[in-house]
């Protein structure tokens, strides 16, 4: 009797742990078909600098990458030296790929905008020319409303004085910058700080935005 009920212990034993195992086989694969489910978005941002719109987007929670690059012009492959001179047609930007169940289209634009001088036509704070300009460069029709509404919602004379001048653009190619200029603000924070202090742009825009002004600290 013993070695029967010993028996039958041990196969019941077994099969409790075939189930678990297949039970924690079945969870992890629902985990996996969760995580495939969340799908990136991207959308690109010229905000002057590029390292200085890297540096903010990189605090937000749910952006995932960012990327300094070159967009909007008609060279391949451009250099910084080129978009520098100018003449390329490209606007220093960012490439931001973001989380939507985490930050929303929506609220990037919004942080964007707090985060420049969106009336200023000829570059942004101490950088001047055509490559400094601000645009939002969207990935579909749907992104493009919600940066039009978000635009629009600017445009009451009370909240500037000035009209808008930031367009709202389809993305076309982007072209990463070079190597050095990735990340700058962790590879070279003494200088990044001491350039963005210098060119004044947290001063500009805390006056143009008062207690609305956002940027990475």
């Amino acid at each position: 009797m013993r070695s029967a009920f010993s028996r039958l212990h041990t196969l019941c034993f077994a099969h409790l742990a075939t189930l678990t195992i297949l039970v924690l086989l079945w969870a992890g694969n629902a985990m996996a078909d969760t995580n495939t489910d969340s799908k990136l978005e991207t959308v690109i941002l010229a905000g002057g600098c590029f390292w200085c719109v890297e540096s903010d987007f990189d605090t937000v929670p749910g952006v995932a990458e960012t990327v300094s690059g070159y967009t909007g012009g008609h060279t391949a492959n451009p250099t910084y030296k080129q978009v520098s001179k100018g003449g390329t047609g490209h606007l220093e930007s960012v490439r931001i790929t973001f989380d939507p169940s985490i930050v929303s289209f929506g609220r990037l634009v919004y942080l964007f905008w707090r985060s420049v001088d969106p009336t200023d036509a000829g570059g942004q704070f101490c950088d001047r020319g055509e490559s400094y300009t601000t645009a939002i460069f969207v990935m579909s029709d749907e992104q493009r409303q919600s940066a039009e509404t978000s635009k629009a919602s600017l445009a009451d004379p009370e909240v500037f004085g000035h009209p808008v001048v930031t367009p709202i653009r389809m993305a076309t190619d982007f072209w990463p910058a070079e190597t050095y200029h990735q990340d700058y603000h962790t590879k070279k924070p003494l200088r990044y700080r001491y350039y963005r202090n210098s060119c004044g742009r947290d001063k500009r825009v805390r006056a143009l935005w008062g207690d609305e002004a956002w940027a990475a600290k």
